[in-house]
């Protein structure tokens, strides 16, 4: 397990030198501007309306509250920054995506030319994504009562118009936040908008407490298992299998070929982060979102039975979880690249041949590794639910939130670290597996 420096020390190292300073001064002015757009209703709008509605409805727990999750609750208070930074994350994972399917595609990946352009087309597609949203959101605000004053096509226009430039907006202040600030812009923005809904939710179960609706044994066996929950998503996000690499150096003076200090691929148990929870959970609420905004009768019993705390929603889900761990692992992994790159730099694995042996060799462990990382994704996306249901909590303590703001919490530590130690500095932590999650460098 990780060393923990003096954390007191790393935080004052952070500002004692003035670059590194300005990069957190400015992330934070960045991010304080987000929040303040996430608060300023749109024109023409009626939240109280849109609020009763999600509230009355159940619309937070379907696929519009999986969105206002990630947009800090923009979507349910109708604000400029009601898509948030999602068109933006959409965009990118259709070309993460179409680079393993498009050859053309995967090639500009390789190239730094390539992924510039791919940068623009993300860009491109992320203005037409949400101009489509903004005008499904229009949609959605003209069929809730009351919500509303003056439908028609001028007020849609006007809609698109105000979101689809606030998601521009939300989308330069990621990339701002990535190319002048500390790095990890879109995912930032997640994590505060996250972690915002956190505190209320807080609040409210001791309010809970304080009436009764909630024991105070079962706030403290709550706590207990979310510590638990949280201990264990930390250390399997951080989790790998190392792979030993060698490779041989030539000495400038004789010429001899001699052995490199060993090295090390680690693959991670979680390659696959919290993409296979999402993409279960939109897939599992499809049924319910088209019964509650069309209206098909023939749609609500599978609704009703596909709802959370149902022993069709758990087979479900934790069918869907695996299969997506396995093919979305698949897509952003590529043994056959990283057999190849270690090939041209003379490296090898002691005892496997390079080339397409090695790239076997890589793909086994992966395979046997991405078991247990299924499982472990499984059990955080359902856990929580099964907590909800038994203890009646007013908020949900979901699996997909958790692992973005682990994920996202252990990156920025990560990157502040390697700041502080490129200047001299001690960092957070002295050493551990925290700074393996990505690929070491194979020389």
């Amino acid at each position: 397990m990780a060393q923990a420096a003096n954390p007191g020390a790393a935080i004052a190292n952070l500002f004692r030198t003035p670059e590194l300073k300005t990069k957190i001064l400015f992330t934070l002015l960045c991010l304080l501007l987000y929040r303040v757009g996430a608060h300023i209703t749109a024109p023409g709008i009626d939240v109280n309306a849109i609020t009763a509605f999600f509230r009355n409805t159940g619309a937070g727990g379907g696929l519009l509250g999986i969105y206002d999750l990630f947009v800090g609750g923009g979507l349910s208070r109708a604000t400029l920054f009601a898509l948030g930074i999602m068109p933006y994350i959409s965009a990118s994972i259709v070309f993460q995506l179409a680079g393993a399917v498009v050859p053309q595609l995967e090639k500009m990946q390789k190239e730094e030319e390539g992924r510039k352009k791919i940068n623009q087309y993300t860009r491109l597609a992320t203005v037409a994504l949400a101009i489509a949203q903004a005008y499904g959101f229009a949609l959605f605000t003209e069929s809730v009562q009351n919500a509303v004053a003056d439908p028609g096509w001028g007020w849609r226009f006007q809609m698109i118009l105000f979101l689809t430039t606030g998601a521009v907006f939300v989308m330069w202040l990621g990339e701002q936040i990535t190319e002048r600030g500390i790095g990890n812009g879109a995912s930032l923005l997640i994590f505060f908008s996250i972690v915002e809904r956190i505190w209320p939710g807080i609040w409210a179960t001791f309010e809970y407490v304080n009436t009764g609706a909630i024991s105070l044994f079962a706030l403290i066996l709550l706590t207990i298992m979310m510590i638990l929950i949280v201990a264990a998503t930390v250390a399997v996000t951080v989790a790998a299998r190392r792979v030993p690499i060698q490779i041989p150096q030539r000495t400038m003076a004789r010429g001899r070929m001699r052995e490199s200090a060993r090295n090390f691929i680690p693959l991670r148990l979680n390659a696959a982060n919290v993409m296979p929870i999402i993409f279960a959970q939109s897939l599992v609420i499809i049924p319910g979102t088209l019964a509650q905004f069309t209206g098909i009768q023939s749609l609500q019993p599978l609704s009703d039975a596909l709802q959370p705390g149902t022993w069709l929603y758990y087979v479900l889900m934790a069918f869907l979880i695996m299969f997506f761990t396995y093919f979305y692992t698949s897509i952003i992994f590529n043994p056959i690249d990283i057999a190849e790159n270690l090939k041209k730099q003379g490296g090898f694995i002691p005892g496997v041949k390079p080339g397409a042996k090695t790239a076997e060799y890589i793909d086994y462990i992966v395979t046997r590794i991405t078991l247990p990382g299924a499982t472990f994704l499984t059990i955080i996306a359902l856990l929580p639910v099964m907590i909800s249901e038994w203890i009646n909590v007013p908020f949900y303590f979901g699996g997909t939130s958790l692992l973005i703001v682990v994920g996202v919490g252990l990156d920025t530590v990560q990157q502040l670290q390697q700041h502080l130690l490129l200047r001299k500095y001690d960092g957070f932590m002295k050493k551990g597996r925290v700074r393996f999650r990505g690929r070491q460098p194979a020389g």
